[in-house]
């Protein structure tokens, strides 16, 4: 794990969480630029499946495999599952459902961090 990148990661992930908790404080949709600041958070964690496969493919090898293989892939998901139920139920309650998605993925990468580490519990 390269935890720079993972820091900038979680930093951008925690901005779109403030942005669409403000934008439903204000009683707003999910709009353009929110969804757009998802994409971006969701390209980010695209690139970090990459170099986390390109880091096991160069022989490095996490504290559990599968538990870090897991969150990889999951961290993936999150954002999606949360952006689809945000369009299919338009309301101020679908731009909170957003936020609490992207407070996920702090969590989420800051667990990568720890599984490559050697922490597997």
């Amino acid at each position: 794990m390269i935890v720079g990148f993972s820091v900038t990661v979680a930093v951008c992930a925690l901005l779109t969480a403030l942005a669409a908790f403000v934008q439903s404080a204000r009683n707003r949709l999910p709009d353009r630029p929110l969804l757009g600041a998802l994409a971006v958070v969701e390209v980010l964690l695209v690139a970090q499946l990459v170099i986390g496969v390109v880091q096991l493919a160069g022989g490095e090898h996490p504290g559990s495999l599968a538990t870090y293989l897991a969150y990889l892939i999951g961290c993936l998901l999150v954002l999606p599952v949360g952006a689809a139920w945000a369009l299919a139920e338009r309301s101020r309650s679908s731009t909170v459902v957003l936020g609490i998605a992207c407070l996920a993925i702090p969590v989420m990468v800051l667990r990568l961090i720890e599984v490559w580490h050697g922490a597997s519990a």
